[in-house]
């Protein structure tokens, strides 16, 4: 893959990962219309390049919330951090989801970049998914069982591409009654074990093919996935920024007229 075309795609997943506008169909778009996939010839995933750039917006989440990170660390040491305790409890709870369905419905998750008039058909109901909060907003709290596992349900169905991880996440957060920013902040630490079990289960599958794990893990850094990465990880940090901002402003649900024009564009552009 060229370099150029390896940060435009890290520059499409930095915004679109954090940003309620779906980053898996964004990518899946963006390679077809760069000539990485084609349209008829299977799925062509590179698990390599994906987690790659995953890892990429991982970086980001950990420099903006070095501080919570931090604290959440420091609560298994410290007896009165009990509020921390509960939050990494939460956190694994609402994980729980898309570890199930990941593993129930592997072949059809699998299936789905394949079909870009899918895909774009899915960044439509990503639009109508950040418009529920305005109609069903729950009552102002903070992060709980049910909350997390509403979010949790929310990112298990963020698997497909075209729906929004932190778009369903967040609206399904607010629904259920989480404060604006705490749901936001809630959405984007649910991303650091989403992707880290993203990259073990590539390093597996890596690890069929390979001789070593050096090969394994070598295989996944070429100079143009860490360009991609490193485009991912800048353009990352901005557009939590954006979000954070926008979801204090009450203004998630701006993102769906988006949504709706480059889903109906795509669908009109792959439609044969």
């Amino acid at each position: 893959m060229e370099i150029w075309k390896a940060v435009i795609v890290g520059i499409v997943q930095g915004l679109a990962e954090f940003l309620p506008i779906s980053s898996s169909g964004h990518i899946v778009l963006t390679q077809y219309l760069l000539g990485i996939r084609e349209v008829g010839s299977g799925h062509q995933k590179d698990l390599s390049f994906e987690i790659v750039l995953h890892l990429g917006t991982l970086v980001s989440v950990l420099i903006f919330f070095r501080r919570s990170l931090w604290d959440l660390t420091m609560s298994l040491f410290r007896k009165e951090m009990v509020e921390e305790r509960k939050m990494i409890m939460w956190l694994g709870i609402a994980t729980v989801p898309a570890v199930i369905a990941a593993l129930l419905f592997k072949d059809f998750f699998e299936e789905a970049p394949g079909k870009p008039v899918l895909v774009s058909g899915l960044l439509i109901v990503t639009g109508l998914i950040l418009f529920v909060p305005r109609l069903l907003k729950g009552k102002a709290s903070k992060v709980g069982l049910k909350s997390s596992v509403v979010m949790g349900i929310g990112q298990a169905f963020a698997i497909l591409p075209g729906i929004s991880r932190s778009g369903s996440t967040i609206a399904a957060g607010l629904v259920s009654g989480v404060k604006a920013e705490k749901a936001a902040e809630f959405s984007f630490l649910m991303s650091i074990p989403a992707i880290a079990g993203g990259f073990v289960l590539t390093m597996k599958d890596k690890m069929e093919g390979a001789s070593s794990f050096g090969e394994a893990l070598g295989s996944c850094f070429s100079q143009a996935y860490l360009a991609g990465a490193i485009a991912a990880a800048v353009v990352g940090l901005f557009a939590i920024y954006l979000v954070m901002g926008a979801v204090k402003r009450g203004k998630l649900e701006y993102f769906s007229y988006y949504c709706f024009a480059a889903g109906i564009a795509g669908m009109i552009y792959f439609w044969k």
